[in-house]
């Protein structure tokens, strides 16, 4: 029997409500702006906005660079490079260097777009020989898990959870919890590129330029971003973002999910929508490159340019923002690659005209590793450093309890105040012939944020169908918080299954996201990829400064609210898998919950930090916690309400033997005794 599934467009209409409204916002701010003197505010609070954003700037650490080979063509040299931008993190790299230079001469740092050859890929390649042979010193670099650099290696090139965006997600999932965004790891590989390229003498370090295609789009625009937040400017003389560009309004209401790099953590809350990130640039020269054809929609490319336009206008520089959509799909194709060649040239002096003949290499020519992969340097990887800084949190942090726990819980999740009255509600027409424990239930869709369409769906089993408002009860009751979907779990789960037998009054909660609220967008059967729409609104919570975890026991919370009001305020909760974690936030922040069972629960966020393989989704992952406090200090708060931890699951989402278990749970200083 298929779980329920009749409200799947809840989720995008409620994201698409909030998206658009800050985008629109944004708009009229922009295009309102009349005096250099609001531009330069603007750009002050953009600023605050991406300090935020991309952290504080990593410190400066040798680049120990290194030169492993050569290859010469007619018109230039490239050397193959190694630097590291992190101790021991090795970047691979090549150095196009045009033959007969008269002096040092201007250069374009290129970041690669989402090729698993990375700066073998012909696009990449075929820019860095066309400015080559222009006269461009040109260093174009790989990206984590692309090219040489794969982070979970299979030791045959390849890698263990797929090359390129997959491995940025799994990556990216795991940073949150130590308070990392991917984006500013890609970002700072630029800073330090950057710092070696400015260090050749073949390089003039005040014309250099910066450009890439489709993940180098992003990189293109995070490292402006970046740079602009880290250094108070950006320290490139003009830049070239291709096909990447559009609005966050765009790719919301087209259901485009996006890479872990390319959403920016609080962009949204700080009301800025993705030309924003362009801004601390102006009034230097940029040229917004895009494709007609091209999945970032053009419709929010023109958009983009029509606010950078005004603003760059701001400052007596329009002529120096320019946009180019070319007539293919997306790509950096030769069009696109022209335009650029014709813009920078305008700046430097050196040739405007269309593409040289080219050459494409072999991907092997151009490796810098003698076997295609730096894992043969013993290499640390990003997972060594979100381990050891979750490890370092772990010694810092300390147990947390009482009034601190609660504060930086509500605070992490951001939880908004509740209003004092019950949410409305809808009456659905009942259901029965379902399985469960009881005969039928009664349906009632919360709204448990009528601003912008939020809701959470209710069941109460009942012996017989019932289509009117709960009968008020006497206090006690169950709440069950599922795993995937409350209609699945009363129907397959034995420990909801014998609740519901047990429990005069026994409720469910499909809380946002989860079970007849299931997203049915982004594509088919997309739920639980790694690129898929749990993944995608999990993802722009997270921009909007509000963890889809911190919705989701908001609508639990409303749930309490709505029992409350009918006399059920002693409750069980029940939380299983997904579900367990916030089902435990909620019951320790509503005295209403007096008791309280997880069943296949986290044992702690630390594990998932610490885990390689870790398994759980980007939804359930609280942004920052280990600088603040951990599951088992939840755990132990909530064993005055009884706590029973049954079968936990491990960080890849396993079952453990209870000794297993009890070891994980002791090693954190939780009582074995909790384990049910």
């Amino acid at each position: 029997m298929e779980p329920l599934n009749r409200f799947g467009r809840t989720m995008q209409e409620f994201m698409v409500r909030r998206v658009r409204a800050i985008s629109e916002e944004n708009r009229e701010t922009i295009l309102g702006m009349r005096s250099r003197k609001a531009a330069l505010e603007y750009q002050e609070h953009v600023r605050r906005g991406l300090r935020k954003t991309f952290g504080r700037k990593p410190a400066k650490t040798p680049l120990r660079a290194r030169v492993t080979g050569t290859v010469e063509r007619d018109a230039y040299t490239i050397e193959k490079v190694i630097f590291e931008s992190r101790p021991n993190l090795p970047v691979t790299g090549n150095l196009y260097l045009p033959h007969d230079l008269d002096g040092p001469a201007p250069a374009v740092l290129g970041v690669c777009g989402h090729s698993a050859n990375g700066k073998a890929c012909e696009a990449y390649q075929s820019f860095s020989q066309g400015l080559a042979r222009k006269g461009y010193v040109v260093f174009i670099f790989d990206p984590f898990s692309q090219g040489e650099r794969m982070q979970y290696p299979d030791g045959e090139g390849g890698s263990v959870v797929g090359v390129c965006t997959r491995e940025h997600n799994w990556m990216g999932r795991q940073q949150i919890l130590v308070g990392e965004f991917f984006g500013s790891w890609r970002a700072w590989d630029g800073v330090q590129a950057l710092e070696y390229l400015r260090d050749r003498p073949e390089v003039d370090p005040d014309q250099i330029g910066l450009t890439g295609n489709s993940g180098g789009g992003t990189m293109t625009t995070m490292l402006l971003a970046a740079t602009g937040a880290w250094l108070g400017e950006t320290p490139f003389a003009m830049a070239a973002p291709s096909c990447y560009i559009t609005t966050w309004r765009c790719n919301v209401e087209n259901e485009l999910p996006a890479d872990s790099e390319q959403q920016p953590p609080h962009a949204l809350e700080f009301g800025m929508e993705m030309g924003d990130l362009l801004m601390l640039h102006a009034p230097k020269p940029l040229i917004l490159l895009g494709q007609e054809h091209d999945y970032f929609d053009a419709r929010g490319l023109e958009d983009t340019y029509e606010r950078l336009k005004h603003f760059w206008g701001l400052f007596g520089a329009e002529d120096d923002l320019q946009l180019f959509i070319g007539p293919r799909p997306h790509g950096y194709h030769q069009e696109n690659r022209e335009a650029m060649y014709a813009f920078f040239g305008r700046y430097t002096g050196l040739d405007t005209s269309g593409e040289p003949d080219l050459t494409i290499d072999d991907e092997k020519t151009l490796w810098c590793t003698e076997s295609g992969q730096v894992d043969e340097l013993d290499p640390a990887t990003v997972f060594d450093f979100t381990r050891a800084r979750s490890e370092e949190l772990a010694e810092r942090r300390g147990e947390v309890s009482g009034d601190d726990l609660t504060k930086a819980v509500t605070k992490l999740l951001n939880l908004r105040r509740r209003p004092d009255e019950p949410p409305h509600y809808r009456i659905l027409r009942p259901l029965s012939g379902r399985e469960w424990s009881k005969s039928a239930a009664a349906l009632y869709l919360l709204e448990t944020d009528p601003d912008c369409g939020a809701q959470a769906l209710v069941y109460k089993l009942e012996e017989s169908p019932r289509a009117s408002r709960p009968l008020p009860g006497d206090g006690p009751a169950t709440l069950w918080i599922p795993h995937q979907s409350s209609d699945e779990d009363m129907r397959e789960d034995a420990l909801c299954k014998e609740l519901g037998h047990r429990s005069e009054a026994f409720f469910a909660c499909d809380y946002r996201g989860i079970g007849e609220l299931r997203p049915n967008t982004c594509s088919l059967d997309s739920f639980h990829h790694i690129y898929g729409n749990d993944y995608f609104y999990a993802s722009y919570g997270l921009m909007l400064g509000e963890p889809y975890l911190g919705w989701r026991v908001h609508d639990i919370l409303r749930t309490l609210d709505f029992m409350g009001a009918y006399g059920y305020d002693q409750v069980h909760m029940v939380g299983r898998g997904w579900g367990s974690i916030p089902a435990a936030f909620a019951a320790l922040l509503d005295d209403r919950v007096v008791r309280v069972t997880l069943r296949h629960a986290p044992i702690s966020y630390r594990e998932m930090a610490e885990t390689e393989m870790q398994t759980w989704p980007l939804s359930a992952m609280l942004p920052d916690v280990l600088e603040h406090f951990d599951l088992p200090d939840v755990y132990r708060a909530l064993a005055e309400k009884d706590l029973a931890l049954v079968q936990p699951r491990s960080a890849e989402f396993k079952s453990m033997r209870r000794s297993t278990a009890g070891a994980k749970m002791a090693a954190v200083g939780l009582d074995e005794g909790l384990l049910g």
